[in-house]
């Protein structure tokens, strides 16, 4: 066990893993190894010799009695005050010795064990290392190729190190990749399965990858000229993104749609050509609500907690709720409002209920989990 100190060193340079965390490893193998070997009734110390770069094994003796029965019957992991007073003279009843257990005496059998200790602890360092590299990625956008699509048509992604999983939940509605393709989703969770191991789950549907798309086409949102404030989507369908700008000269919504369209329609051309309505963003919630509802002209918002009265022309009805009820359901989405429209002339209009189709808004956070995070 000579050098052992540069063995960890080269080991952590390699596999590029913290060198404490090594060193940790190789001391827990080595007693693992100990208690296999020797028995696991006994007490064991490592000690490395930063000097020596040696590694060495003790085993821990307790001094008993010297009429202590366990000092005859186990005299490898006890020894009688008389006899331990012959090495230390100071030493008390209770106190611990410790004697070298010499490594090269190991054997054959030892040295597998002590291998196969070390192989089993390195791989947990490495897949912890890569466990919490992913969990700082949550939310981020990837790119991967498809190396499998199982039965139930769960996509399978290779990135870097990890193949990642697409379930078909999180997959926009009629979209399907074949192996080879390479597709763009960012990460919605990473967890350890009990069976499984590590699981870095993927998605396309959530409001995070048409915003991270966004940021990617869309140089003024990358570089922080341009604040993506809030997003709402019906994957596959449409999208509302409100949008505001810390320079004057920079117009958010003119910025992120780009000459003749060209950049929104990138994105929504990655969205299965999902609609994206951008909207410019206000603190004001009756101003916010009014731009949310566009194309529809709106009359007048009133606020009763989180709840908004809408007041607007007849004729502004269906452009308010939209084809089965889809633009009052993104704007209340969007900005957190349940919202209730009424016509001028005083007659209430029911809520948008997107499950029969009537006109009813549903509840907001509902609808954020039926679509999307």
């Amino acid at each position: 066990m000579e050098k052992i100190v540069d063995i960890m060193e080269s080991i952590a340079h390699e596999k590029g893993l913290n060198k404490e965390n090594v060193r940790d490893v190789v001391v827990k193998s080595l007693l693992n190894t100990a208690k296999r070997v020797y028995g696991d009734e006994y007490e064991y110390e490592v000690i490395i010799d930063e000097k020596t770069k040696n590694l060495k094994l003790y085993q821990k003796v307790v001094v008993v009695d010297d009429n202590d029965e366990r000092a005859q019957a186990d005299n490898e992991n006890h020894m009688t005050l008389s006899k331990a007073k012959e090495i230390d003279p100071d030493i008390e009843v209770g106190d611990e010795l410790t004697y070298e257990l010499p490594l090269d005496n190991l054997g054959r059998t030892a040295s597998a064990v002590l291998q196969r200790e070390l192989e089993f602890h390195i791989q947990r360092l490495l897949e912890d290392k890569i466990f919490e590299k992913y969990q700082k990625k949550i939310g981020s956008l990837i790119s991967g190729t498809v190396v499998r699509v199982d039965f139930e048509e769960n996509t399978f992604i290779e990135i870097d190190e990890v193949r990642a999983i697409l379930p078909r939940k999180n997959r926009i509605k009629g979209e399907s990749f074949k192996v080879g393709n390479v597709v763009k989703s960012v990460i919605r969770k990473v967890y350890i399965d009990a069976n499984k191991g590590m699981i870095v789950e993927l998605s396309r549907t959530t409001p995070k990858f048409l915003e991270k798309l966004l940021e990617l086409e869309v140089p003024e949102i990358k570089d922080g000229n341009v604040i993506v404030h809030d997003v709402a989507r019906i994957p596959g369908e449409r999208a509302k993104v409100s949008l505001s700008s810390h320079h004057p000269n920079i117009d958010p919504v003119g910025a992120t749609v780009g000459t003749r369209g060209v950049r929104i329609m990138a994105v929504s051309k990655e969205l299965k050509n999902e609609n994206i309505d951008c909207i410019e963003y206000s603190s004001i919630p009756e101003i916010y609500i009014t731009k949310a509802l566009s194309p529809a002209i709106i009359s007048n918002v009133k606020l009763e907690g989180k709840k908004a009265i809408v007041t607007l022309p007849s004729d502004q009805k269906s452009k308010a709720i939209g084809k089965s009820g889809i633009n009052i359901r993104l704007a209340s989405m969007l900005t957190g409002y349940e919202i209730e429209l009424v016509e001028r002339e005083g007659q209430s209009l029911e809520k948008q209920d997107d499950a029969t189709g009537q006109e009813k808004v549903a509840d907001v956070n509902a609808l954020k989990s039926l679509f999307g995070e």
